[in-house]
């Protein structure tokens, strides 16, 4: 079930041919015994690589076809957060794990369909959410949730030796990149692939000269998000301005 909702603060931005909808509450996947809402923007097709750089500015998010924010009733829990890359030093730990995994070869390529990289997908996905449903996800599934994008997006394939160890997709945005989902393998219990691959993405940033890297939302409450605020400096989306998590 969809309503039309007029958003205010989308007046400056040039997408005023697109319409904006809100869902009906529905379980939240990361808090328990909350429901969520999100708005929607559409049509899909009209949103290009412009006007979905000003979407995420404002708080959106892209899975698969479709873009949305959250618009909870009761919560404002979903903080959109993003790295300064100018202004990134690693730390010591992910300097050690940049260390660790120099050893990597990757490839930047368009969006494809590969066995090796799904096979990897529902390993990562029966280790790190086992009983979440997407760990019994079908190709079909997979396909629209990863590989179709409206806008300039990447994969980015990380091997060790001749070994898919981690996949990566990124949106290329105006102003930064947009990390859109990463698995990995989680066998190797000495690696630390998620982490080397957003280093790896700010790198990427600072060699494309793009000031930010999104990373989606963050829960302060969700222990599977924390580890976006090992990255520094952060900063948070709060009420329409972009300041340092550290001050929230």
């Amino acid at each position: 079930m969809w309503k039309c909702v007029v958003m205010s603060n989308f007046r400056d931005l040039p997408i005023n041919q697109l319409q904006f909808y809100a869902t009906a509450p529905y379980t939240c996947s990361y808090l328990s015994n909350r429901l969520a809402r999100s708005q929607v923007a559409t049509p899909s097709h009209k949103i290009d690589a412009s006007i979905y750089s000003d979407l995420v500015q404002v708080g959106f998010r892209r899975s698969g076809a479709f873009t949305y924010r959250p618009i909870c009733d009761s919560c404002s829990a979903c903080v959109p957060v993003r790295i300064d890359t100018e202004n990134y030093k690693p730390s010591r730990s992910q300097k050690r794990v940049i260390t660790r995994h120099a050893h990597l070869t990757n490839d930047i390529v368009d969006l494809k369909n590969s066995a090796e990289h799904y096979d990897l997908y529902l390993k990562y996905q029966s280790a790190r959410h086992s009983g979440g449903g997407m760990d019994q996800d079908s190709r079909e599934q997979y396909r629209h949730f990863l590989l179709q994008s409206n806008v300039e997006t990447k994969l980015v394939e990380f091997r060790d030796s001749n070994t898919v160890v981690a996949v990566s997709i990124i949106d290329i945005l105006e102003d930064g990149l947009s990390s859109v989902y990463t698995f990995f393998d989680t066998e190797n219990k000495s690696a630390s692939y998620g982490t080397y691959s957003i280093c790896w993405q700010i790198d990427l940033c600072k060699e494309m000269g793009l000031k930010y890297l999104y990373l989606g939302y963050w829960i302060k409450e969700s222990k599977k998000m924390s580890y976006k605020t090992h990255f520094h400096p952060l900063q948070g989306l709060i009420q329409d301005r972009w300041i340092p998590l550290e001050s929230l």
